[in-house]
């Protein structure tokens, strides 16, 4: 493998500086279509050549050599006077040469595909390999809207997994941990914190991405037309509630009602948990089966995310790039202000306010906390995954942070699949920058609809890599944004999303932590470290 990457790096490196450099000094369409037309024909007569070639190879015998040879001599003249003489055939070795350029232009993804190349960085040489194959249409003069139905079949895939995954998550994790007998206070306590958190951090994005604003002023042309009073808009307080209540169940999960979804998921694991164990031990092993499966979908299907990034890329560039605008690239320099956006709100969660409520119901150092969760938290921010990180986090809270197993076992598990702190800040300030970059100006009644959706997608929200990616589309749903270009723009996110999910699932983890500790303190069960 090492000795056929080495020249085909050199190879795509050419091919790149070639077509960059055709961009920036504006070369000639003659000569690109020409340059096209000379590899075509190069391929085109090579593959017609290959008998032969082979031939030598393989030992084949003399007379059927020659024989082989004539044949191919024969076509190679019959290729030449059908490209001459007819005018079906003249455009063949330009588009030949086309595909084979788009070729060597897509096959860093393939490759990244063999050699095991890690998600974050497969998605950016997609990314780069999408606005490169863009580039080689727009020189080539050729349609690259063949690309689109990769990205389509992407986002597809990930809204088909949202509701079993979403309804399993929540069972699991509120039956799963909650038995009969910490229902009670310890449990009344666990999920406080954890509304509280999440609200907190909901709100942190909220007030940034409505103060840096990040996806103002953008320049796309649109397909659908939005305003604020076409999308769902509750009267008050009340029809949230109300819309969160579904008639039929079934009926939410078929429509795509995530509310009406998130709503009797919850139900229906706090009651689980309450009946006897006879019947329980029956149904929640099934479940947490099919939960366990459903993870295994959405990991397959975000390992596609490469070539799903691919077609996004291709589509966001042939529907927001205009050469003839003042700021032909404004979406993606939105997409840069939204990251910033994301980060500052993380940092500020992570760095004040976690760190605050530490203090004030435990009296003890946060700078120490986190020296004494540091393991934990690099281990979230390297497996973006808060279930992967849970046993390093569990060491840490109980052997460094001094809480016992009793709280740290009920906490911290119920944590690592409820409790997102970081996810949920994310899919507020996504959705309003989406909205922002559309042209939607959202009502209050909306932003809280937005605010209330975040919170309860966020304890849907599984704890793998990118699981966040798949729950913005809940949020958005319950606004009702939906569209070609939504898909668009959250592939053009999804190409930054990496080290902002490793961000996130540090701050998912420090907040369970956190959580654990002052619940641990509430209830005498920690102790000074040794």
């Amino acid at each position: 493998m090492r000795t056929l990457s080495r020249p085909l790096i050199v190879s795509l490196l050419i091919t790149y500086v070639l077509i960059l450099v055709a961009l920036s000094m504006q070369v000639d369409s003659m000569v690109i279509d020409r340059f096209t037309t000379i590899l075509g024909q190069t391929v085109m007569f090579s593959l017609i050549a290959m008998p032969v070639i082979w031939g030598y190879l393989s030992g084949m015998r003399f007379h059927w050599l020659i024989l082989t040879t004539i044949v191919c001599g024969t076509i190679v003249w019959g290729t030449f006077f059908a490209l001459n003489n007819y005018a079906v055939f003249t455009q063949l070795p330009a588009i030949l040469g086309q595909g084979v350029l788009f070729t060597l232009i897509a096959a860093p993804v393939i490759w990244g595909y063999f050699v095991g190349m890690k998600l974050h960085w497969h998605i950016l040489t997609a990314m780069a390999c999408g606005a490169v194959f863009w580039g080689a249409g727009l020189a080539l003069h050729s349609s690259t809207e063949f690309m689109q139905p990769l990205g389509t079949i992407f986002i597809r895939l990930l809204r088909m997994v949202i509701v079993p995954l979403v309804m399993s998550s929540i069972i699991v994790g509120v039956a799963g941990v909650s038995d009969a007998k910490n229902l009670g206070r310890l449990g009344l306590k666990t999920f406080a914190y954890y509304t509280l958190t999440s609200l907190m951090a909901i709100i942190v994005g909220l007030m940034l991405t409505n103060l840096i604003r990040p996806g103002v002023g953008v320049e796309i042309p649109m397909t659908e037309t939005y305003t604020s009073e076409s999308l769902e808009k509750p009267g008050s307080v009340f029809d949230i509630v109300i819309r969160m209540i579904p008639i039929n169940p079934v009926a939410a999960a078929s429509e795509g009602d995530m509310l009406g979804i998130i709503f009797f998921s919850l139900f229906f694991g706090f009651a689980m948990a309450r009946i006897s164990a006879a019947h329980r031990d029956k149904v929640l092993p099934l479940v947490n089966s099919f939960f366990h499966i459903m993870m295994r979908v959405t990991e397959e299907i975000i390992r596609l995310a490469p070539i799903g990034v691919i077609g996004l890329i291709v589509t966001a560039f042939n529907r927001t790039v205009d050469p003839t605008q003042e700021d032909p690239l404004s979406l993606f320099r939105a997409v840069g202000m939204y990251f910033g956006t994301i980060g500052i709100g993380l940092t500020i969660h992570i760095l004040v306010v976690l760190p605050i409520i530490y203090y004030l119901f435990t009296k003890r150092s946060p700078a120490k906390l986190f020296g004494q969760m540091a393991s934990a938290l690099t281990t979230a921010f390297s497996t973006s995954s808060s279930s992967a990180t849970l046993p390093v986090t569990m060491e840490c809270i109980e052997n460094n942070v001094g809480v016992s197993n009793k709280i740290s076992s009920f906490v911290l598990p119920m944590g690592a699949t409820i409790n997102m702190d970081g996810t949920a800040l994310y899919e507020c300030a996504g959705v309003l920058f989406i909205a922002q970059v559309l042209g939607i100006d959202l009502s209050i009644t909306q932003q809280l609809v937005v605010v209330i959706t975040a919170l309860l997608a966020s304890i849907g929200a599984a704890g793998i890599p990118s699981a966040g990616l798949v729950m913005i589309f809940i949020v958005l749903d319950a606004v009702g944004i939906e569209g070609e270009m939504v898909g668009v723009i959250v592939g053009t996110m999804l190409a930054i999303d990496r080290p902002l999910d490793m961000y996130r699932t540090a701050v998912n983890v420090f907040s369970d932590s956190v959580g654990t500790a002052v619940i641990a303190h509430s209830e005498g069960e920690i102790t000074e470290p040794s």
